[in-house]
């Protein structure tokens, strides 16, 4: 029985790509879960953005604005892959909130260092699952989101370089 162009014009949110129903469930839904993470380790870096205090002022307060910008900018295009793919993503706040692995830190001070080592090791926690993201790319033969996740591994791990750095006695 073929769809007529009627029918697919009608169908809730069915964008065809191409990689077959299964590749559409698991990766729009794993893309879906990473954008959840992105938003929180968004909030929680712009948090400690807001919130860092003490000598290092400045240079905390610039390069957690920085990071946030960067993660951030990761949003859109996740969202936008996860439609392309022909599934869903995020619909609301308490989605995300669901959904994130990220941590809140609703604490009243955090000591600048242990700003910097949370946000690293949350960063850290994000390249791991990027990494296994890519392998489920792999596995549905999906070249263009994996395109995608190497240069958000690799901002990643930037973010994560710069954090373990700053954050060291020295």
């Amino acid at each position: 029985m073929s769809i007529t162009a009627q029918a697919k014009r009608l169908a809730p949110l069915a964008t065809p790509s191409g990689l077959g129903e299964e590749a559409t469930r698991d990766l729009s839904a794993a893309l879906t879960v990473l954008l959840a993470d992105v938003f929180a380790l968004y909030l929680k870096t712009k948090n400690f953005h807001w919130h860092v205090s003490g000598p290092h002022f400045t240079e905390y307060h610039l390069l957690l604005d920085r990071q946030a910008d960067e993660i951030f900018a990761m949003t859109d295009p996740i969202a936008e892959r996860a439609r392309k793919l022909g599934g869903t993503t995020l619909r609301s706040i308490g989605q995300i909130a669901r959904l994130s692995r990220v941590l809140d830190n609703d604490a009243d001070y955090v000591e600048p260092q242990d700003m910097l080592a949370e946000l690293r090791d949350d960063n850290g926690d994000l390249a791991t699952r990027l990494r296994a993201l890519h392998e489920l790319c792999e596995e549905h033969r999906d070249v263009v989101t994996a395109s995608l996740i190497e240069n958000w591994l690799d901002e990643t791990e930037g973010r994560r370089w710069f954090l373990f750095e700053t954050g060291r006695k020295g």
